[in-house]
């Protein structure tokens, strides 16, 4: 997804075990030849894991009313949060050709053809490698 213009970072084997790479990847499954039509913080619940209640994170409103959302995650000393995010409302009309990451994965981009259509601030760790589950939980929601 981000080969053009994101090339893949590689992380250190201690550092992530592939779960943050595979999460960007989720996130441009879903998004990839949408157009996002708001973003926003919320919060609600987590119908896949009842038993963690209410969560938060960032929700996305693509152009077919589906709802993808990003909820936090932390584990003991293993986490993945959204710090900040940025909505250029001039792209609302330009279709997602793909995802990528720079900064070690703390910075993901959400680009079309004319540049990011959105970018993410993310904060995660693994924690202890790998005994904690870190990386954000995304669904996609019917419209």
């Amino acid at each position: 997804m981000s080969e053009d213009r994101y090339p893949a970072e590689t992380l250190d084997g201690e550092e992530d075990d592939g779960t943050i790479v595979a999460n960007l990847a989720e996130l441009g499954e879903a998004v990839v030849g949408h157009r996002i039509v708001s973003a926003e913080r919320g919060k609600y619940e987590d119908t896949e894991r009842p038993w963690r209640g209410e969560t938060s994170g960032l929700i996305l409103t693509l152009d077919t009313g589906q709802k993808v959302r990003l909820a936090n995650t932390d584990d003991c000393c293993a986490y993945t949060e959204l710090e900040d995010f940025f909505l250029d409302p001039a792209s609302v009309d330009h279709a997602i050709l793909g995802v990528g990451a720079t900064e070690g994965y703390t910075t993901w981009h959400i680009y079309a053809d004319f540049g990011d259509v959105m970018r993410l601030k993310v904060g995660w760790s693994c924690g202890n490698p790998f005994y904690y589950g870190y990386g954000f939980h995304i669904d996609v929601v019917p419209a």
